[in-house]
């Protein structure tokens, strides 16, 4: 350990262990990649309170339902009119309807969640596989009612996500939950940051957006190669966030946090660096860009659609959802959710 090294381990106050990574450089931003300003101008629709709709979900009637970091779960007409649903008494990210009405949470705060429209809030799990469910992130659930969700780091609260980012430790674990017995098992473990999830229309795999390894992991479910892990689609773009199962038209809808961070993968093989910049002031952190972005890929992990918008448009966004004729849109930080036509 060199004197600056240790000089940096005793100041730091927020317990990083980074490791030396290399982070690989960003596809050029040319063709289908290029900057667009689709997502400039969304119609937007006030959340009656809090902030955060950080995912999105469509009901069979068109509804969007969401929730914000104040706990509650808001249900928005086809006029983009909230009506309130529950309160979750902590901090709702993903957002599935169930085949029944009744919706899927994962919150942050409290696990894996079931809710109905009287405001009855269920804990389906806040352990899973022996450990706590520290980051519970997102899910997608089968048609058998199994739902496949994330625990985004075994470090670091989602709160302090940007921690688990520096450190790049890979402590994140997608797992599987049956509902009617409440065990859960382990599909894939040693993930960078694991958060979207989605399901191929056959549910023969999974899908897990590794946010801080800029990629997205397949898990086998059947056939000869069930259970093995693998490398879907890499070098993403932007950082992934939530993504969709497969929509009819055959793509996986991902939600880009933003455009890629050039300071932090230039960070990426400096361990103390990165110490230091976790102890920095939040407002002088490397901090992503403010501007939306989502891509489409098909079944084979080919981006096929790149939505963008500018500096300052609706961002970052970490939800979308596509649904007869428009892509619906979350943000961690946004105080609305959006809408835009989607792409033919």
């Amino acid at each position: 350990m060199t004197i600056f090294e240790s000089v940096a381990r005793k100041f730091d106050r927020t317990g990083v262990d980074p490791v030396v990574w290399h982070a690989p450089a960003p596809p050029t931003p040319t063709g289908l990649l290029a900057p667009n300003r689709v997502l400039d101008d969304p119609e937007r629709w006030q959340l009656p309170s809090g902030e955060g709709p950080e995912d999105v979900a469509v009901d069979a009637e068109g509804r969007v339902i969401t929730g914000g970091n104040d706990g509650r779960i808001w249900r928005f007409d086809i006029h983009g009119k909230a009506m309130p649903i529950a309160d979750t008494g902590g901090r709702p990210l993903g957002i599935e309807v169930l085949d029944d009405g009744r919706f899927l949470v994962c919150d942050a705060a409290r696990g894996v969640l079931r809710v109905d429209d009287s405001g009855r809030v269920e804990v389906l799990a806040e352990s899973a596989v022996g450990r706590p469910i520290l980051a519970c992130n997102n899910s997608a659930v089968g048609r058998d009612g199994i739902v496949y969700f994330t625990d985004s780091s075994a470090r670091f609260t989602i709160d302090d996500h940007r921690y688990d980012l520096l450190e790049h430790r890979g402590t994140g674990r997608l797992l599987r939950l049956d509902p009617k017995t409440g065990e859960t098992d382990l599909l894939a473990e040693g993930l960078q940051f694991a958060n979207g999830v989605g399901l191929a229309a056959d549910e023969s795999f999974v899908l897990v957006a590794e946010t801080g390894a800029y990629r997205i992991s397949r898990v086998d479910l059947t056939g000869p190669s069930r259970g093995s892990v693998s490398v879907w689609a890499e070098n993403l773009p932007g950082i992934p966030d939530n993504m969709t199962s497969h929509t009819s038209a055959g793509l996986f809808w991902v939600a880009l946090y933003s455009p890629r961070m050039r300071v932090l993968d230039m960070l990426a093989p400096y361990p103390t660096l990165r110490i230091l910049a976790a102890n920095l002031p939040e407002a002088v952190q490397p901090a992503p860009r403010r501007a939306g972005w989502v891509i489409a890929l098909d079944s084979n992990g080919t981006i096929v659609h790149s939505l963008r918008g500018g500096r300052g448009s609706y961002s970052p966004i970490t939800g979308v959802r596509e649904h007869e004729g428009w892509l619906y849109l979350g943000s961690l930080t946004a105080d609305c959710v959006a809408r835009v036509p989607a792409p033919r």
